[in-house]
């Protein structure tokens, strides 16, 4: 699923390019299946398992993979690790094809290791957010049904509480001191060596559960099957070669191609197009502990990365480090990612601000395991605010609420179908039923297509705010903040912010009687709220919050109000 290399290719039209690639023998060769009863575009070689796509990384070698401070794996030291942790699922916890497994932890090797181990087994890799609180954790494994969870020591910690009332087992890595009762420390049950054990999966079984954040205070499960994130793999790198192919030709780099992950792998952009399309393509992976823009610059430059995936705010934080200078940035090709809109001035920026690297964007959402329309390169810097054009296999249309197509530079939501899409939501049939139309997804994102084909995202439907590429549902945080026993009523909206793009606020009224400062309030949410979710900015006021006439806050004219304020 790698991008075929063809430096003398002469430059075609993006639909030309398309038509190269997906006709009959084409290495994107497109065909016809049947999906949950419904007819859709694939591609005729799509795997029939993410189980196959890892056991064909051995295929790579001796090659470097994974590069971890100063750990390395090569392709057959990985894919031997992850045959070994499959074995120990199936034989210590009894893991069968179905079963959910938790994986809770910060970007460490084992994540990796254990999202393969899991999905190689027929188990369904369920990766909970590691910001998570405790409370927000034992929704999650309660919802998921997990049965084994394996996670850090600071997710350890937040689940001890859980262990004995859900009943799951736990396998903890990189753990020193003192563990929970009945915890295992990987390092004592896990040995190299022992053979993958022999499963049956079906490229329409569920692979993975991502939790989004939900429109009535609680997370949803997203489930992906192993056929929708095989797709979006073969979206992404048929959307790269395509995009190569319809620009003129730059030099070939010297660099074989390689990420830094600097977004989090519970997160369907570290997870999907770049962790696992590393493995698909070959890739050489470089992981960070967290974000730090100074520490991505040493790596860059060690390493030689060609391809930087995060969220706009992460390139701005790159090139505005007192190290940017200084450091060697010539290996990279590719400055992007997505989960926010990035600033017109930035792709500017970032064109001008490295030697070879060319700026880009994704719009891709969970349901669509990250893959959507894409813009880089010369198309980039033509239509900055455009997010781009998508592959013939996923359908974009922008409709009104009907999901009747709108005229090309109108207005309207924007929705996607594809064999790439999630399956659904874990036992919500509610939500899956709101959020699929006539087996179309409602983005909940406001938008128009010119007549290239070119999305541009104007606004969005749903009430949320997007933190720093996190999506932040406010009926969630209001969920929370009415349980404070001083609160009469509160509306969470989201207010510009230079660095994140949106800031959380909230605009609240206490009950008669009773006060309520901005220190408690967010003392008080800490249990109940990951900390990116509790408002930074806490108006309290003593007059009935601004309503319409049918009772809706007005959170826009309350947003502008404060802005306003601020100057």
């Amino acid at each position: 699923m790698s991008a075929p290399s063809d430096p003398n290719a002469a430059v075609r039209s993006w639909e030309q390019a398309l038509e190269t690639l997906t006709g009959a023998g084409g290495p994107f060769e497109m065909g016809e299946d049947v999906v949950r009863g419904e007819t859709f575009k694939v591609f005729t070689s799509t795997p029939p398992s993410l189980r196959f796509l890892f056991q064909a990384a051995r295929g790579h070698g001796a090659n470097p993979f994974l590069v971890y401070e100063d750990e390395r794996l090569t392709f057959e030291e990985t894919v031997d690790r992850v045959d070994a942790l499959g074995a120990l699922l199936v034989e210590r916890y009894g893991i069968q094809p179905g079963d959910r497994v938790g994986i809770a932890m910060r970007n460490y090797p084992e994540w990796i290791l254990s999202f393969a181990a899991i999905t190689s087994v027929g188990a369904v890799a369920v990766a909970l957010n590691a910001w998570w609180t405790t409370e927000e954790m034992d929704y999650a494994l309660r919802d998921s049904g997990c049965s084994l969870l394996i996670a850090d020591r600071e997710r350890v910690d937040r689940a001890a509480p859980l262990i004995e009332p859900i009943g799951f087992k736990v396998l903890a890595v990189r753990t020193e001191g003192e563990l929970p009762a009945g915890v295992d420390r990987f390092e004592e049950v896990f040995e190299v060596g022992a053979s993958l054990p022999e499963v049956e999966i079906d490229r329409d079984d569920d692979a993975m559960i991502l939790y989004t954040s939900g429109t009535t205070g609680f997370p949803k499960g997203a489930v992906a099957t192993h056929r929708s994130v095989l797709t979006a793999l073969q979206c992404f790198a048929c959307a790269a070669t395509a995009n190569r192919l319809s620009q003129p030709p730059s030099e070939p780099s010297p660099y074989p191609v390689s990420f830094i992950l600097i977004v989090p792998l519970f997160h369907v952009t570290g997870l999907v197009p770049v962790m696992l399309g590393c493995f698909a393509g070959g890739y050489k992976l470089v992981m960070m502990y967290k974000w730090n823009p100074k520490r991505a610059l040493e790596l860059i430059e060690r390493e030689r990365i060609t391809q930087f995936v995060g969220v706009p705010t992460m390139s701005m934080d790159l090139m505005e480090s007192p190290d940017f200078a200084s450091r060697d940035t010539s290996s990279l090709l590719s400055v992007g990612g997505g989960g926010a809109p990035a600033p017109p001035e930035l792709v500017k920026k970032i064109d001008k601000g490295f030697k070879s690297g060319r700026p880009g964007i994704g719009y891709g959402m969970t349901e669509t395991n990250a893959y959507g329309p894409q813009n880089s390169g010369d198309n980039y810097v033509r239509k900055p605010r455009s997010t781009g054009r998508a592959v013939p296999v996923l359908q974009v249309k922008v409709a009104d609420e009907t999901g009747k197509e709108v005229p090309r530079g109108e207005v309207g939501e924007i929705f996607f179908r594809g064999a790439n899409l999630i399956r659904g939501y874990w036992n919500k049939p509610e939500a899956t039923a709101e959020t699929f139309l006539d087996g179309w997804l409602r983005s909940g994102d406001l938008g128009r297509m010119d007549d290239e084909g070119f999305v541009f995202v104007e606004d969005r439907a749903k009430d949320m705010v997007l933190r720093g590429g996190e999506n932040i549902y406010c009926a969630e945080v209001e969920a929370a903040i009415y349980q404070h026993p001083a609160i009469h009523e509160a509306a969470v909206f989201g207010v510009p912010h230079e660095r994140l793009g949106e800031e959380v606020a909230v605009a609240l009224v206490a009950k008669s009687g009773a006060e309520i400062s901005p220190e408690e309030l967010r003392n008080f949410l800490e249990p109940h709220l990951a900390a990116f979710k509790i408002p930074t900015i806490v108006d309290v006021r003593s007059e009935a919050l601004p309503r319409n006439a049918s009772g809706k806050f007005l959170k826009r004219d309350m947003r502008d109000e404060f802005v306003a304020q601020r100057g």
